[in-house]
């Protein structure tokens, strides 16, 4: 189906992953419960939430929890985003103190709070500022750094070739490229000749994103010249994605996870996170999730609905073991 096999390794920089599937980023969903799932599931790379460089400068204690990491999903990216690179390297300094196998920096959020800081998406309209970014912190730390970005900031634009190209001599040892204008969010096809240009533009490992959900899809993003994908919105209700789009390609067959095992998978998320917050706050981060989880199911609205008051393992148990018979 593609020429390049989906458990192949890849090297960033000195790090070896296992496969070339990735967990990409996800603001409020890829938190450290999340990526032991992910990692469990058959992805080579997790990568955390993006965490704010300035945030970090100034001691902010939740942006420093975000910098935790559990031993069970290495090896793991640590995402910055910040548009100082004074700032950006210090916080790479500090990821690396915190255990990131690799720092990532997102340069394609397309969200108004990140783009009026500079930050995210607004950094494709600078590549030589986004350049000294990555310069100075490939610079300030030993683990590799990379770098998102997407295609183009409007519909029918490549920027792709020009900034990974930027990126790569800045010594940036892999690339994630959004498939999507920032325009688009998360809406609408990939651009797969932009895709296809950027990943002939650069020597270093190019990991397609958006869109892929199955071992079909995959295959076109590979042939593309990607060498690996980082799989998001897939993999929030379907940790084992991963796993399932590796025997796809593989011939082995999909091997689908059927609901009962997602729902006992869901039940693990909450232990995990109970473990990271305490139970009550670990019910209510995962409050956000529910949705995706029970999408389909039978009497999903209302599940969901009582699911918003639950307040110990106990009763979340009480409430989804019908799911998992």
């Amino acid at each position: 189906m593609t020429s390049l096999p989906p458990l192949h390794p890849v090297l960033i920089g000195r790090v070896a992953l296992r496969n070339n599937l990735a967990l990409a980023p996800m603001a409020g969903i890829t938190n450290a419960a999340f990526r032991v799932l992910a990692a469990e599931g058959g992805a080579g790379l997790v990568v955390t939430e993006m965490v704010s460089a300035e945030s970090l400068k100034y001691g902010n204690k939740k942006s420093f929890k975000m910098l935790e990491l559990l031993p069970g999903e290495h090896p793991a990216a640590i995402q910055l985003f910040g548009a100082d690179p004074a700032s950006m390297a210090l916080a790479a300094q500090a990821a690396e103190r915190a255990g990131a196998d690799i720092v990532d920096i997102n340069a394609g959020c397309p969200v108004k709070k990140v783009l009026r800081s500079g930050a995210g998406a607004e950094l494709m309209k600078k590549p030589q500022l986004l350049g000294e970014i990555i310069s100075r912190m490939v610079k300030s730390v030993k683990v590799p750094v990379t770098v998102k970005f997407r295609v183009g900031l409007a519909a029918g634009e490549n920027l792709g070739p020009l900034l990974a190209r930027v990126a790569e001599e800045a010594g940036a040892a892999a690339i994630t490229l959004h498939g999507r204008p920032a325009a688009q969010f998360h809406t609408g096809p990939v651009d797969l000749e932009a895709m296809a240009a950027t990943a002939a533009a650069v020597k270093i490992p190019v990991f397609g994103n958006g869109g892929v959900e199955n071992a079909a899809q995959a295959a076109v993003m590979l042939a593309a010249g990607c060498a690996g994908l980082a799989i998001g919105r897939a993999a929030v209700y379907n940790p084992a994605v991963f796993s399932e789009i590796s025997a796809g390609l593989s011939g082995a067959g999909a091997g689908s996870v059927t609901d009962a095992a997602r729902i006992r998978l869901f039940l693990r998320f909450l232990e995990l996170n109970a473990g990271i917050y305490g139970e009550e706050q670990g019910l209510a981060r995962a409050r956000k999730l529910v949705g995706y989880w029970l999408k389909g199911l039978p009497n999903a609205a209302a599940a969901r609905g009582a699911f918003m008051s639950l307040k110990t393992l106990k009763e979340a148990e009480g409430l989804l073991i019908q799911y998992t018979r």
